[in-house]
């Protein structure tokens, strides 16, 4: 299968009419078919034609240390809205995907390791841990209240399923497992002290040592860079500064590899709604490019993930 068909295949999944699906015990896990488009931010398009095959051509293949995931965007009445990647550095025009009038945070996922998105975590306003994945929607666990930020970067110890990562509300770092059947193992304690920071993520490798990593920015606005150690124990290693002046945006958001050349990249949004896209580099020592601006208006959705 393609990456574009395969890519066509799951995106079918997040975008076509659904009845609402409400979970046993809960309606936090309710989901109603898609609004209309309505005023679409604009993000740089496809190239057509002859440009877009050769773009294409040179695409390289997604992996998931360099995964391609899909870009979303949550309106604050729960309308979702889902971009794919074009494979030269921008996004294609969005596709309208289900009303989620209860999400709070999402964490999307590759749950085979494909280097492709193919379901999502989704912590809903009561605490719920749902996963959606394949069209369907099943309650994973309670508690997840206790959370302000969730998200996969991969797999941080070599195992066959993404973990997921999450900090409580006092300031503790956990990593928690993922199974073949979408349930989680109990969750394992990083560490403490990352209340400093108003902003984490990571989605494949970033420093070129195939192990997942992550970012994070403090609240002075620096951003740093924690290498993956691919230690289940102490998956992470002593934080190296990548720069200064992140806090001139609100947003900073993961989806892997955006352009095709092989890195994870990073993408961040300002206040006014511009959003910028950092390619991926590989290098630790300076681990993405100067930004280059590849949209407007996403201020329009109260999240992106």
């Amino acid at each position: 299968m393609t990456q574009s068909s395969r890519q066509a295949r799951v995106l079918s999944r997040l975008v076509v009419p659904a009845v609402a699906a409400a979970l046993v015990g809960t309606t936090a896990g309710t989901a109603t078919a898609a609004a209309g488009r309505g005023d679409a931010p604009v993000a740089s398009g496809p190239a057509k034609g002859a440009a877009r095959t050769a773009a294409k051509a040179g695409w390289r293949v997604p992996t998931p240390l360099a995964p391609s995931f899909f870009l979303s965007g949550i309106l604050r009445s729960g309308q979702m809205y889902v971009y794919r990647a074009d494979g030269m550095g921008g996004f294609e025009p969005r596709s309208g995907a289900y009303v989620w009038p209860h999400l709070k945070y999402v964490a999307s996922v590759d749950p085979d390791l494909t280097g492709h998105q193919d379901g999502a975590y989704h912590v809903m306003d009561d605490g719920t841990l749902n996963l959606w994945r394949g069209g369907e929607l099943k309650r994973v666990t309670g508690g997840w209240g206790r959370y302000d930020t969730v998200f996969s970067p991969g797999t941080l110890a070599r195992a066959a399923h993404p973990d997921l990562v999450a900090r409580d509300r006092q300031g503790v770092l956990w990593r928690f497992q993922t199974k073949a059947n979408g349930t989680l193992s109990a969750g394992v304690r990083i560490g403490p002290g990352w209340g400093q920071y108003t902003r984490i993520t990571g989605l494949g490798d970033l420093s070129g040592d195939n192990k997942a990593d992550i970012v994070a920015r403090d609240k002075r606005g620096v951003l740093w860079l924690y290498k993956g150690t691919g230690d289940a124990r102490k998956p992470f290693a002593t934080r190296t500064r990548v720069g200064g002046g992140w806090n001139r945006f609100d947003k900073l958001v993961t989806t892997g590899d955006v352009d095709g050349d092989g890195h994870s990249d990073l993408l961040a949004r300002d206040p006014k709604g511009d959003l910028w896209l950092y390619k991926g580099t590989g290098k630790a020592a300076a681990p993405f490019k100067p930004k280059n601006r590849i949209g407007k208006g996403f201020n329009q959705y109260r999240d992106l993930f």
